[in-house]
């Protein structure tokens, strides 16, 4: 059985018998959709966060930007 390490979660991989599938037992399928889950939601926290850092960091670029400019203007009235 191979383990898949995603941040701080860890994922087991293989088939085996508390897996839930087929002929399983249904709290066993419970579990699993559960844990599935909770990984999707650390992954949307993950998702969210990243994507406000992307934010704040298109913001700054587009302000450094604008500076530039003026320095490239007030260099050219050199």
């Amino acid at each position: 059985m191979a383990t898949r390490n995603f941040g701080n979660a860890t994922q087991q991989m293989g088939r085996g018998t508390s897996t839930g599938y087929g002929s399983g037992s249904g709290s066993g399928t419970s579990a699993m959709k559960t844990r599935q889950l909770t990984h999707l939601n650390s992954q949307l926290a993950r998702l969210s966060a990243n994507l406000a850092d992307t934010e704040n960091l298109m913001t700054m670029t587009a302000a450094q930007a604008e500076a530039m400019r003026g320095l490239g203007s007030w260099h050219a009235g050199l």
